[in-house]
């Protein structure tokens, strides 16, 4: 069933640069991926604190503005 152009591109993709090429950036993309993964869920404490503390600060802020008029 396959052609013959299929047949020379996997033999290519399996004994060529070009298939160790792409397999290293296919694993240099996961390392990226996974290490941005572990930053965005160790940083989400962090986001929370910064995001409570201005919530409080906006909302100490509408009450004084709003007692003041």
């Amino acid at each position: 069933m396959r052609t013959l152009v299929q047949e020379e591109l996997m033999r290519l993709f399996f004994t060529g640069e070009w298939g160790q090429d792409l397999t290293e950036y296919a694993l240099l993309l996961a390392f990226v991926v996974l290490a941005s993964a572990a930053i965005f869920l160790m940083s989400g404490d962090i986001i929370k604190g910064i995001w409570y503390l201005a919530c409080g600060i906006l909302s100490s802020g509408s009450s004084c503005a709003t007692a003041g008029s």
